[in-house]
């Protein structure tokens, strides 16, 4: 039997699936399988929740004792994200400690929120009113999660709500559950009051399609692939969705960057967590003057990254997080190849395993430049002065983050003002994040920001007040 947690307590389903150490193949835990009673004891207990609303200072309490409870358990819950998400160990608890930031930076969220004056008096017959407006919660927010950042990135949704005050149904990933239902644990034993946060999984996609259409819904904010991104936005309606819908990340290495710095980042990012990431390093643009030497530097910082068991601390890449997507990823490294791609770094693959593929002669039509890889595969292109590293970075459907790599503040601020992306990174790759700025991308990268400040004012209303004095 599986469960799911519902009004401060684990509830015990009918219906189960398993859940796999991505690296062993071997069962870790069983997840429940939530039916249409689940979902209305869920929407239920959140009712009851918010008609006795959490005081602001209590809330921040709650978030800053859940970072801390986070911490205490910091090995055994880094491994648990190494096992059911296949990340590397070094990874995971760099998550755990990640976590513990957004839930700080979300009950500073909680404490600083404000509405502001509204100017109303020089309006005439208004001279003797006062207006000024309340952040109000929306209500109930529907947060779906990715399986990649099991942990971060659904504090990055349910934390701001909490925040905010709302309370949170959270749809998890299928193939990372098992964190979901411990975090729901550490904020019930942090003194989160019943009801505020449920849990629901299931391993299909009928769960989300009924929650994302349940009146008993009022926001939704999800995570994940541009094409359920858009079944989201119009199943529903007019309920406010933010959307996080990744990127085939362009990173610029102008020809007076420091190339050992470049190249050491960029294979990272490229290639860490088998470039599982949205922002992950994809698209790679090198000057010309300079491709040959920053090609040879890449890919022996590429080689020196250590595959294997993501439990080992010195992992660096793991496997991917299931044979199809190993499959899938493999097929669009072939049809590069076929379609006259080189492989200057070539891959290999065995089962969920697919070694680090660094590509020259790429094509913009191919998928691995033009789509989201999600994989560890990236592409190197030379090009001959900025504006033409620029018009190629743009030239796509995506617009989340991008890198360039310069010592030229001219050339940097000309990125930072043309590119068509939610992040301008300087001297660092695409992937960077702090959990603090605003995130998120334009085009079909997503609409809204995470970062809790923002995410809370995404996850509320300005309500005016006006007062005839």
């Amino acid at each position: 039997m599986g469960e799911v947690w519902i009004d401060g307590k684990r509830v015990t389903t009918s219906k189960a699936y398993s859940v796999y150490d991505k690296y062993r193949q071997t069962v870790i835990g069983e997840a429940g399988e939530a039916d249409a009673q689940m979902i209305r004891l869920a929407v239920d207990s959140a009712e009851r929740a918010k008609r006795h609303p959490i005081p602001v200072h209590e809330r921040a309490k709650i978030l800053e004792r859940t970072a801390a409870l986070l911490q205490d358990q910091l090995d055994v819950l880094a491994h648990l994200i190494s096992q059911e998400a296949g990340k590397p160990l070094k990874d995971a608890r760099a998550e755990l400690s990640r976590g513990q930031q957004t839930l700080h930076y979300a009950a500073l969220a909680a404490e600083t929120l404000h509405g502001e004056e509204v100017p109303v008096r020089g309006n005439p017959g208004s001279e003797k009113r006062l207006a000024f407006t309340l952040r109000k919660p929306y209500g109930t927010v529907l947060a779906i999660t990715p399986f990649n950042f099991p942990l971060n990135l659904v504090l990055h949704k349910v934390a701001p709500a909490i925040a905010a005050g709302n309370a949170v149904i959270l749809k998890p990933a299928p193939q990372t559950p098992l964190i979901a239902m411990k975090l729901a644990e550490i904020m019930a034993d942090a003194g989160l009051p019943n009801g505020w946060l449920s849990v629901l999984t299931g391993s299909g996609p009928d769960l989300g399609q009924e929650l994302v259409s349940h009146p008993g819904v009022q926001l939704i904010s999800f995570t994940g692939s541009q094409k359920v991104g858009q079944e989201i936005r119009a199943q529903a309606r007019l309920k406010p969705v933010l959307l996080e819908l990744g990127n085939n990340s362009a990173n610029i290495v102008h020809g007076d960057a420091d190339l050992d710095l470049a190249a050491g980042i960029l294979a990272a990012r490229a290639f860490g967590y088998a470039g599982q990431v949205c922002i992950a390093v994809q698209r790679i643009y090198v000057q010309r003057k300079i491709f040959d030497a920053f090609q040879d530097r890449l890919i022996r910082a590429s080689r020196a990254l250590v595959v294997g068991d993501p439990e080992d601390p010195q992992t660096d890449v793991g496997p991917m997080i299931s044979l199809e997507a190993a499959t899938r990823a493999w097929s669009w490294y072939s049809d590069a190849l076929d379609q006259g791609a080189k492989a200057v770094l070539p891959a290999e693959k065995n089962g969920t395993f697919m070694t680090p593929a660094l590509l020259v002669n790429v094509e913009p039509s191919m998928q691995v430049m033009a789509e989201e890889a999600f994989a560890p595969l990236a592409g190197l292109v030379p090009y001959d002065d900025i504006d033409q590293a620029i018009k190629w970075a743009n030239d796509s459907r995506y617009g989340l983050q991008a890198g360039v790599f310069t010592t030229s503040l001219p050339v940097a601020m000309n990125c930072a003002e043309r590119l068509e992306v939610g992040g301008v990174i300087i001297n660092d790759s695409s992937s960077y994040r702090a959990d603090n700025m605003p995130y998120g991308g334009i085009k079909d990268s997503g609409l809204g920001r995470e970062g809790p400040e923002y995410a809370v004012l995404e996850m509320t209303y300005p309500r005016v007040v006006v007062l005839n004095l």
